[in-house]
């Protein structure tokens, strides 16, 4: 009932605001309406037989590694709902500087459409976004929406970058062997393939084990993260660039279960349905506690504890005397 009565109060504001500021309402409608138009139904790519997000809701797919990108729109809409009272209380004042970000957005889609290159647009669509929030509402508003408006960039189909993560591969497996080497199970490696030493199973390293889907998925939720939970800038990029480390540990432990079940003799429950929910189940709750456990880290204000340390010691060598 109060989640109804706030979407009520929510309307009615907007019905307000279009009342008090008609030619901003109309603006907005205009700029959304022709952004929808070029993106969503303008035929440009794949032999000029789809617009922008339909190609690129096509690459959002496992094969691709990119279907994380689907929870974006959502996690976007969150949230705008999460900061719904920094919103009410933004003071509104549109600035013409929206327009410059306007202007890149437009000259971002411009070479895409030259060049055949939808990426390129996709990079281009949060300036579009920003400085029609920047126009529109002001620097309050732009700034309280700036981080939603950035995670947009994630909806970016990253498949071309698989061959960047090459080297994690190699990074993983040698984590995998020292686990495995710690629980006696010896391993030798041909290229990115692990077998035992002693046994007839083995398995592939593939490229999406280790590589873009993970650790690009593990970057945007750490992001998510440190905007909502950790307030001082350096700690934010200090979590921000352990990311990449989370995903790692995130990878290596996933494989290593695979691994150890292997061993256990159960190598093509190991292979199979378990590689394909491990992911979910096993990578994202490892990487999650490893931010967790980081962050906690960070914010322990080890001067105060030192302090305390002190001070006790002082207290027992007075007692002591």
């Amino acid at each position: 009932m109060e989640q109804i009565t706030e979407l009520g109060g929510f309307l009615r504001s907007l019905l307000n605001w279009i009342r008090s500021r008609p030619l901003q309402a109309f603006l907005l409608a205009a700029i959304t309406g022709t952004v929808i138009y070029f993106f969503g139904y303008l035929r440009l790519y794949a032999n000029q037989s789809q617009p922008i997000w339909e190609w690129a809701w096509l690459r959002f797919l496992p094969q691709y590694n990119q279907e994380h990108s689907k929870l974006i729109p959502f996690l976007v809409l969150f949230l705008v709902w999460y900061h719904r009272d920094r919103i009410r209380r933004a003071h509104v004042a549109g600035s013409n500087l929206g327009l410059i970000f306007i202007g890149l957005g437009v000259f971002f889609y411009v070479v895409a459409a030259r060049a055949f290159q939808p990426r390129v647009a996709l990079f281009g669509f949060p300036f579009l976004v920003y400085g029609m929030v920047l126009y529109l509402w002001g620097r309050d508003m732009a700034r309280i929406l700036r981080f939603p408006i950035a995670l947009l960039l994630f909806m970016i189909p990253l498949g071309a970058l698989e061959q960047t993560t090459f080297n994690l591969q190699f990074l993983i497996i040698g984590a995998v062997k020292v686990l495995s080497g710690l629980c006696g199970i010896g391993l030798y490696t041909v290229g990115t393939s692990i077998h035992p030493v002693h046994g007839d199973w083995g398995f592939e390293i593939a490229e999406g084990c280790s590589g873009i889907r993970s650790l690009i998925a593990m970057i945007m939720l750490t992001a998510v993260y440190v905007h909502l939970c950790e307030k001082k800038i350096w700690k934010k990029i200090v979590i921000l660039l352990a990311s990449v480390l989370f995903a790692i540990v995130g990878n290596a432990g996933r494989i290593f279960t695979i691994i150890l079940l292997g061993h256990l003799g159960f190598p093509k429950f190991a292979g199979g349905i378990y590689h394909d929910w491990s992911s979910q189940l096993i990578f994202f709750p490892i990487a999650l506690l490893c931010m967790l456990g980081f962050s906690r880290l960070l914010n322990i204000d080890y001067r105060k504890r030192l302090g305390k340390k002190a001070l006790r010691e002082k207290e027992e060598i007075v007692y002591d005397y």
